[in-house]
């Protein structure tokens, strides 16, 4: 008898049922830990915003009541401060954009003025929540990050992080 070399369908049907089980384990703890990356992404640009509202008021790029003491930006004031491209940015362009890494980042500014004082709120919310990330953020003039796990727009009332 002769006899060939090789595998059997039923050897080759094993091995593709194991490697079936194997990413049945991995590709959830994969998307877990994208998801992670995200959220950590997000304190992180949220954090840079705020630093990078303090920096643009003190520079007093806008001054919308002109009383000497400058205005907060939106993201694309601090993506281009004056406008032209001549100052160096505070924040990325694409984080200027107001998508970056499955977030969606959203920046409300309140002009200073003879009664109220200047203020800005941004809030960072996954675009596709359970596959972007879980938590949304929140972040104004008082530098403090808030968070929201439960699928609530983020506030001023929201857990500090």
């Amino acid at each position: 008898m002769r006899r060939t070399a090789g595998f059997t369908l039923i050897e080759l049907m094993i091995v593709v049922a194991i490697i079936a089980v194997i990413a049945a384990i991995a590709i959830p703890n994969l998307l877990r830990s994208r998801m992670s990356a995200n959220e950590a992404s997000a304190t992180g640009a949220i954090r840079t915003i705020s630093t990078s509202q303090s920096s643009f008021q003190t520079a007093a790029f806008v001054d919308n009541d002109g009383n000497g003491n400058g205005d907060f930006g939106t993201l694309a004031q601090l993506a281009d401060p004056d406008g032209a491209g001549a100052t160096p940015p505070y924040i990325d362009g694409v984080l200027g954009s107001g998508n970056k890494l499955g977030y969606i980042y959203a920046v409300v500014v309140s002009f200073g003025s003879n009664v109220a004082a200047p203020a800005f709120t941004c809030t960072a919310v996954p675009t596709s929540i359970g596959q972007t990330g879980y938590r949304q953020f929140y972040v104004d003039e008082t530098g403090v990050i808030r968070f929201t796990a439960d699928g609530a727009a983020p506030t001023i009332a929201a857990s500090p992080l």
